[in-house]
């Protein structure tokens, strides 16, 4: 009977730990699996959201950039801003040697974004010109920014209101049209109102300093201010000048027109009053004579082509 009891214990014992063993199997099989589950969930949810991720944002949430068109624009226009006060401080300093008030001066380059245009009127109106004379020059001298205001019309908004195109073009200048038309996408009012607005101020600001500070400078120091604005566009024309022969031939025929009508007697009673007309006349024969002689080499390679086929 003992013998019995303990074989019978015996198997059951056995019968246990076969128990246990399977139950820790399928324990272990069941953990496999779970990690494996989990795993997977995972990966899809990876797979789900991947999209978000990898789908570009837009040009005013990414990293770096500021959200605000106009924190954008007056960030690019900074440097132009500075650039511009040393020109003006010139204007301003000049505009006072001629016997503008001080404030006057000012009050000019706040109500004007051009260089040239505003030396031209200057002297002309030191000279004693008329008004006609002094309407005609400045139209010549200016006339580029009608063709960059043209241009720009094709990158804004067409159901922008009358009074928000008038103050950009108003903002319009060599500087701030080319970094508005290197934007991919439309340019935006506040973009632009951004990108006008360190300009506005670089350019007022120098006039202010030249302007008040004429008094206090030695009148070499003044006299070499004087034409530093020459010396500024000789930088910009020779230059190019090198490279393209139709810059170059219009320098050399408007240089010798504007020399004809500056010393040749009886000829030179047309530069009087600030040589608005001979400026006038040697712009726009320079430009006439080159645009008819000088043909591009886009119309000469076109007429190769036609006369080849």
């Amino acid at each position: 009977m003992g013998e019995k009891t303990k074989k019978i214990r015996t198997v059951i014992r056995r019968q246990n730990s076969r128990r246990k063993a399977t139950l820790r199997a399928l324990k272990w099989r069941r953990d496999k699996f779970n990690r494996q589950l989990r795993e997977q969930v995972n990966d899809l949810l990876i797979v789900r959201h991947l999209p978000k991720f990898l789908k570009p944002r837009k040009h005013s949430q990414t990293e770096g950039q500021p959200k605000s068109e106009y924190v954008r624009g007056l960030l690019l226009g900074k440097s132009i801003g500075l650039g511009y006060v040393p020109v003006s401080f010139t204007f301003g300093l000049v505009a006072v040697q001629m016997g503008f008030d001080p404030w006057v001066a000012v009050f000019i380059s706040l109500t004007n974004l051009a260089s040239a245009g505003q030396f031209a009127g200057i002297r002309m109106i030191a000279g004693g010109a008329p008004a006609i004379e002094l309407a005609m020059t400045t139209l010549v001298v200016n006339i580029r920014y009608f063709l960059m205001s043209l241009s720009l019309t094709q990158k804004i908004d067409s159901k922008l209101p009358t009074w928000k195109r008038c103050i950009m073009a108003f903002g319009v200048t060599d500087e701030i049209f080319a970094l508005a038309a290197m934007e991919k996408e439309d340019v935006s009012f506040p973009f632009f109102g951004g990108l006008m607005t360190c300009p506005i101020v670089g350019w007022t600001l120098g006039t202010v300093l030249g302007a008040f500070a004429a008094e206090l400078m030695p009148p070499l120091v003044q006299a070499c201010m004087g034409i530093a604005l020459y010396c500024m566009f000789i930088a910009i024309i020779v230059p190019p000048s090198r490279s393209n022969k139709k810059i170059f031939y219009s320098i050399v025929i408007a240089s010798a027109l504007s020399c004809m009508f500056k010393y040749v007697p009886g000829i030179n009673q047309i530069s009087q009053n600030g040589g608005g007309w001979s400026l006038i006349i040697s712009a726009i024969a320079a430009a006439a004579l080159c645009a008819t002689f000088f043909k591009t080499e886009d119309v000469e390679e076109t007429e190769r082509k036609e006369v080849a086929r």
